[in-house]
């Protein structure tokens, strides 16, 4: 999206060179990526970073009001809520497409969003490899709030960790194996230095969890939650005798799972920003737009796109029994801004935050990005192309 950075790069790249970026990831990793990662990072120009962070923060300011708690009550199934939930989520995921707007200019739209982290420690590994590996521009960074390497890694330690023993730290997950994300626990646990553990391997005595390290038995104070509770759910049976994480348990979440439910799709409606495609919840819909097409009809509780209605009519709407549990939310058209040597590409930007609890305020610090040349966003969609896939941004700044 940086015309002569672009250039640069697309002439630069070689295949040789991307091989050893990926094997430049396996290597940090400890393993290599289950998914694939795109050829190329995406390069944010000045005027996109900064309508980027004007649309994060006010998207942040809506999670700050006093009755968000109140307004969000709702978002959480019955049947899924956790117990001793803290005052704000401690991780913030926010996605954006990348669209243009009638007069041509770049502008993010939002897409999700989620009180749950994902990819953070991985996500330095890809961005070195790129730096490693390619050629750069070092005004161009993937980091946020004069944040480097270095620092980055101690925030997370400390949000994560803290003064904890790290041994009595976890990620949690279910069959963390079988994640396509299992990348990120082994980053986890080399630059936190904290275990992933499987649900299946607590150990419950009363109140207090525990699981085995090297064959002792030993505490968990800490859950560095990574487990989306709506799945939990539903392997439920099949995974065998585990602890119940829904009951009173002495044991600190970092995120609580319920925040996954109140920052998520439940928020869009109360959100009113140009960034932010307008979102009514189905039940408190006035009038259903005349252009209905222009709009996507999403369920509150499924998520990584299932049961999402694109091509709306008047009788979908209709025809939904639970009109409380949906939001209409206008489309979004995303631009293809990334040119590649195989044609362009559409983008998708995750602005990463932390909130540790001596803060007012949330911090941006990483990003994430997917690149896609089809018409779904997602590491999932993309398996027969090239220049797509998971990837990062360098942001230039103002």
């Amino acid at each position: 999206m940086i015309p002569e950075v672009r250039k640069a790069y697309n002439q630069q790249f070689t295949d040789a060179r991307y091989q050893a970026f990926l094997e430049g990831m396996a290597r940090d990793a400890g393993i290599a990526p289950d998914f694939r990662v795109a050829e190329t990072p995406v390069f944010v120009p000045a005027v996109l970073t900064t309508k980027l962070i004007q649309a994060c923060e006010e998207i942040i300011n809506v999670i700050l009001r006093p009755d968000f708690k109140s307004v969000t009550q709702d978002a959480i199934p019955s049947d899924l809520k956790v117990p001793h939930e803290n005052e704000h989520p401690h991780f913030i995921v926010i996605d954006f497409a990348v669209t243009r707007e009638e007069g041509g200019d770049l502008a993010p739209k939002l897409i999700e969003l989620q009180g749950f982290p994902t990819m953070y420690a991985f996500q330095d590994v890809m961005a070195r490899q790129y730096k490693n590996h390619f050629d750069i521009p070092g005004q161009l960074s993937n980091f946020f709030n004069g944040i480097d390497e270095t620092t980055y890694y101690q925030l997370l330690r400390q949000m994560i960790v803290g003064d904890l023993p790290p041994e009595e730290v976890i990620l949690l997950e279910v069959k963390p194996e079988e994640q396509k994300t299992r990348i990120d626990f082994y980053s986890t646990e080399k630059y936190i230095g904290i275990r992933t553990v499987c649900l299946t391997q607590l150990i419950q005595e009363g109140k207090k969890l525990f699981y085995l390290r090297d064959g002792v038995k030993t505490p968990v104070q800490r859950i560095y939650n990574r487990i989306i509770f709506d799945d939990l759910q539903k392997q439920s049976a099949e995974l065998g005798t585990h602890v119940n994480l829904f009951q009173d348990l002495d044991v600190e979440w970092i995120t609580h799972p319920n925040w996954f439910y109140r920052i998520s799709k439940y928020t869009m409606p109360f959100i009113h920003s140009e960034f932010v495609p307008k979102s009514w919840f189905l039940h408190e819909l006035p009038v259903i737009p005349a252009d209905l097409e222009n709009y996507v009809l999403k369920p509150l509780f499924s998520f990584a796109g299932q049961g999402v209605l694109i091509d709306v009519t008047p009788t979908d709407i209709d025809n939904i029994k639970d009109p409380e549990n949906w939001i209409l939310q206008r489309k979004v058209k995303y631009a293809p801004v990334i040119e590649t040597p195989t044609g362009p590409a559409i983008c998708e930007i995750r602005m990463m935050y932390i909130w540790p609890d001596s803060s007012p305020r949330p911090i941006l610090v990483h990003n994430l990005s997917r690149i896609s040349k089809g018409k779904m966003i997602g590491v999932g969609f993309n398996s027969t192309d090239t220049w797509v896939g998971g990837s990062c941004c360098f942001f230039e700044f103002a």
